[in-house]
């Protein structure tokens, strides 16, 4: 799961974590969310953590605790897609199911000349079928493990090094001469600009903090109050777009950054409001806690950028 959209080298600290924080899966089935979230901050999309969490929940109450061993089994869990299944269904069991992933899409369009969009379901389907067709029974999952690592290694998006490749005389983009033009991407991802203002509310020694939904980006994790608004990085509080209640209070720009996510480029400034006394109106939002006490919240990155300063 940490492996979905992480680096080893970046995922396998939290991996450890995670064995020693759950050692058994009725441990992390048992934990609470904020728990889990508290681990995984930093490794980014955070719905894996939550899938996780609800996996060994349901795995524990619906399986008797015993993890699915069938790639159609496995494809029941929650955040358990095609590949994952497949890699943990050959990995883990040896079972017969070729792994897709980006690196693999890569290698059969090249291997087999496939010139359809790599990004589309029937591109997905079509690789899956070849790869059925040629996986080993015997060793499954070092059929998976070469191909991946294949597609890691020598036949890499820019500049494959097909001289070093054991497929290449096999290899139809090789021979027609097209490994620069396959496969053959098309995918538009719209970027949307957000104006961000985080409203770091200070009273009577406290600040106010809330939770975010569990869907969406940094779903589940802790942030101050924010809303958005239409200008530009400037150090006036947009007060006319702020939706709420703020009197008697000292606004003054604390911190400003950008922030890029794959589909949200962020402007993000936090505006340091101190009032006397707990605005009226506030408590429903979020809760009133310590400074210290935000570092034992599950924060995202930015959040956790601006309580290290």
């Amino acid at each position: 799961m940490i492996l979905q959209q992480t680096r080893v080298e970046q995922g396998l600290p939290y991996y450890y974590q995670f064995l020693d924080k759950f050692p058994k899966i009725t441990d992390l089935a048992n934990s609470s969310e904020q728990e889990v979230l508290e681990i995984w901050q930093g490794l980014g999309y955070y719905a894996r953590a939550r899938n996780m969490h609800n996996t060994a929940q349901y795995v524990v109450e619906f399986c008797n605790g015993e993890f699915p061993k069938t790639y159609d089994g496995l494809l029941k869990l929650k955040g358990i897609g095609p590949y994952t299944a497949a890699a943990i269904a050959s990995f883990a069991f040896k079972q017969c199911v070729p792994a897709v992933d980006g690196n693999v899409k890569r290698v059969a369009a090249r291997f087999f000349g496939l010139t359809e969009n790599i990004e589309s379901p029937a591109f997905f389907k079509a690789v899956f079928a070849l790869l059925q067709e040629y996986i080993p029974t015997e060793s499954p999952d070092l059929f998976n493990q070469a191909t991946m690592e294949l597609g890691a290694t020598i036949c890499t998006p820019t500049s494959p090094k097909c001289a070093l490749c054991p497929l290449t005389e096999m290899c139809v983009a090789r021979a027609t001469q097209q490994t620069d033009c396959i496969p053959v991407r098309i995918k538009k991802t719209k970027i949307t600009k957000r104006n961000v203002n985080f409203c770091v509310f200070e009273s009577e020694d406290k600040y106010l903090i809330k939770q975010r939904p569990s869907e969406g980006i940094w779903g589940g994790l802790y942030e101050f109050i924010n809303f958005d608004s239409t200008d530009d990085l400037e150090d006036k509080f947009p007060q006319k777009e702020c939706p709420f209640p703020i009197t008697n209070a000292e606004i003054e720009l604390g911190y400003q950054t950008r922030h890029k996510l794959s589909h949200q480029h962020i402007n993000a400034r936090f505006w340091h409001i101190r009032t006397p006394s707990k605005p009226n109106g506030l408590e429903r939002l979020g809760k009133w806690v310590e400074f210290e006490e935000l570092k034992s919240f599950p924060l995202h990155k930015l959040m956790r950028n601006f309580v290290s300063l």
